[in-house]
């Protein structure tokens, strides 16, 4: 064990059943409750202010949990401290130095936990990688505790490879993957913290917010990655090879990654298509919910959701239904006999989809004679809905239910195909 470990051991013996050790054990447990209170005054507050600017009450109650938990340990570190600058002169204070290293690791595993899930959507690698975290900072308290940390620092040195003119030990990579990825992961986190605050920004165009929102989150993982081999000692003339590397692949293999990106920066920036779109791509109609980078999510009415490249929207055929106006266009074809009172079918139609709630007023509906078919005359009804991303066949289906209530209580007919066959 290091010095630290057995003198803590050492003073923690000597002091058992002891007014001192009652002293720190009380000043622990203040410390755990004063943060608890704390906490639990700041909870209402900073729900408050995240309903502000989420959209949904569930997510404000994750933002509190996820703030919370990364609070209540460094709340009682904070304390701890206190109780060390304040006990240190009179008394021994191993108890609440072992507490503040145990309270150091949780909130380094949380403050960990809160940035991956603020940067990353839940997924089996995000929890697998939370759980990683967890266990190395646990065992590397653990073997600084016991001593062993030094002792497996220059074994890890003394590991090493001669590249060139230079010596690359193992502590050295793994030095060097940490910095690269604490970097990048901060870089992502910044960037999401301030695209969250511009899709807020009303008075910028949604599109123009996803793209400052990519721009910007590309330009620090690229800043990120520079100042990471600058730290770690990495000579950055060297990325030269790698972009020439990355040009060749661009030629060859990454030629449709690359069109995807270009073209999805391209359909951000024509202002074709936004947030919340109905649109049909090929056979495919939704709603657009998400746009990025290399694709588009296109929501669908059944609730499936479909990702279509963005090379696809530009080398296709895209109907955009509420590219000028979010309203859209209903037709129903109906059909009524020979025989019937057309001009009050006609009228029938019209009061029957005026009524429904779903259907505007301005343009109101309207009834046109398409035709005389064989079997009957053939009738369209046009009606304008403000809302087509919430479908139409529930719609359609209570209009043409209420359209045969008013035939059937009116005597209006609605033909059926009929053949005469005559016997010779």
């Amino acid at each position: 064990m290091n010095l630290t470990t057995q003198q803590i051991l050492h003073e923690a013996w000597a002091d058992f059943l002891t007014p001192a050790s009652f002293w720190q054990i009380a000043m622990i447990v203040v410390a755990c409750v004063t943060a608890w209170a704390v906490n639990g005054a700041l909870r209402t507050y900073v729900r408050k202010h995240t309903e502000n600017i989420m959209s949904t009450q569930a997510n404000a109650d994750a933002a509190v949990h996820a703030i919370n938990r990364v609070l209540f340990p460094l709340t009682a570190l904070l304390i701890v401290w206190g109780a060390i600058v304040l006990l240190a002169s009179t008394q021994h204070t191993s108890l609440l130095h072992l507490a503040s290293q145990l309270l150091l690791a949780m909130a380094a595993i949380r403050l960990a936990v809160y940035v991956l899930r603020y940067v990353f959507s839940p997924s089996g690698w995000v929890k697998a990688t939370e759980n990683a975290i967890a266990t190395t900072i646990w065992t590397i308290l653990a073997l600084h505790l016991s001593g062993l940390l030094p002792e497996l620092v220059a074994l890890l040195d003394g590991i090493n490879v001669t590249l060139g003119k230079s010596k690359v030990t193992l502590l050295l990579v793994i030095q060097a993957l940490f910095t690269v990825v604490v970097t990048v992961v901060v870089a992502l986190w910044l960037s999401r913290l301030i695209e969250n605050r511009l899709m807020q920004n009303t008075h910028l165009n949604p599109n123009m917010r996803v793209v400052l929102g990519k721009v910007l989150r590309i330009v620090l993982t690229v800043f990120a990655v520079l100042f990471a081999f600058s730290a770690i000692g990495l000579d950055i003339t060297l990325l030269s090879v790698f972009g020439g590397a990355l040009g060749v692949g661009l030629g060859f293999g990454l030629q449709k990654i690359a069109s995807n990106f270009i073209s999805g920066f391209i359909l951000l920036l024509d202002d074709s298509i936004h947030m919340g779109d109905v649109i049909t791509v090929e056979n495919h109609y939704g709603v657009v919910s998400d746009l990025r980078a290399r694709y588009l999510v296109l929501k669908k009415l059944d609730g499936t959701e479909v990702v279509i490249p963005n090379e696809t929207l530009i080398a296709h055929p895209v109907v955009n239904h509420s590219f000028t106006d979010h309203k859209a266009r209903v037709q129903m074809p109906v059909q009524v006999s020979y025989d019937s009172a057309l001009e009050l079918a006609m009228q029938l139609i019209e009061a029957t989809a005026t009524k429904h709630e779903r259907v505007l007023k301005d343009p109101a509906p309207t009834v046109h004679l398409k035709g005389f078919g064989d079997n009957g005359i053939d009738l369209m009804l046009s009606f304008w809905i403000p809302d087509p991303e919430e479908g139409s066949s529930a719609l359609q289906s209570e209009i043409y239910l209420d359209i045969w209530r008013a035939f059937k209580n009116n005597a209006i007919v609605i033909p059926y195909p009929q053949r005469e066959v005559r016997m010779l």
